[in-house]
């Protein structure tokens, strides 16, 4: 494995390094976070489609690892998605290299066709570091902030959206604060394109300034669901440059996203 990714964009992922991490490491997780599940994967569509995520906990994202280990045993490697990566993980010193083997290409709608047209599916987090790094006050909340662009992927390519939420992930460690006052004093969208700067109390870190590399979570409960696919009436070039019906589209998505968040969230504290 190259110490330093040399393009961002090309696509590296190495299936047989995916089945040695169903085979080893997907158990430990699945093992740690016991009570856990993954539920509606027979929803899954054939073909290319584009999954749409809430995104929690971080750099660790534990509920990335349960969701696509079940879709690994229900519909075998072809089927786990390509991931859409922020680029500056991907230019992290072998980490960003092990993300490439695993299917994580920097986030670009060329990258997402690049993928679409082999017949395959992507993940995609449109909140980011926003939802990623919400405060644990609002973790049940869907945070996309105003980023519309997997709409827009989504219409030009003309594929589904496949909802995928997730609740429980974000409880495996406290977030005090986004520090987005702290990020836009610092100029760290400029920077490093992101627009947060979290107060963290983690485990072995305790509290911290600024994102982790990465923790011991708690062993929290994590129910992972997926959410019937969405089409869109319309599609194609001039539906994503219609940002009236953009917006309707998301309002659609995120208040699925929401809708289940809700519910799930409930159930987890209710057990």
């Amino acid at each position: 494995m190259k110490l330093f990714r040399e393009d961002l964009d090309s696509v590296q992922r190495d299936d047989r390094l995916l089945d040695f991490f169903a085979l080893n490491v997907e158990p430990l997780v699945e093992r740690w976070f016991r009570h856990s599940e993954v539920r509606g994967v027979a929803q899954v569509p054939d073909g290319p489609a584009l999954f749409v995520g809430n995104h929690s906990g971080g750099f660790m994202t534990p509920d990335t690892w349960l969701f696509c280990s079940a879709l690994y045993r229900a519909r075998g490697v072809a089927e786990v998605p390509y991931g859409l990566a922020h680029e500056v993980p991907l230019k992290v010193p072998l980490f960003g290299a092990l993300v490439a083997r695993l299917g994580g290409i920097r986030a670009s709608h060329e990258g997402a066709h690049r993928i679409f047209a082999e017949g395959r599916k992507v993940l995609v987090y449109p909140g980011g570091d926003l939802d990623a790094f919400r405060s644990s006050f609002d973790r049940d909340k869907v945070i996309f902030g105003d980023r519309r662009g997997y709409l827009r992927l989504a219409l030009r390519e003309g594929v589904p959206i496949v909802p995928v939420v997730s609740a429980g992930s974000h409880d495996g460690w406290l977030v005090l604060s986004d520090g987005r006052w702290f990020a836009k004093k610092l100029g760290l969208r400029r920077l490093l394109r992101t627009e947060v700067m979290p107060i963290t109390l983690s485990i072995p870190w305790g509290l911290s300034i600024g994102a982790p590399p990465g923790y011991v979570p708690l062993r929290a409960r994590i129910v992972v669901e997926v959410l019937p696919p969405i089409a869109f009436e319309r599609t194609g070039e001039e539906a994503a440059n219609d940002a009236s019906f953009v917006e309707a589209c998301h309002e659609r998505v995120h208040g699925a996203l929401q809708e289940a968040l809700t519910r799930l969230a409930a159930e987890i504290r209710s057990a």
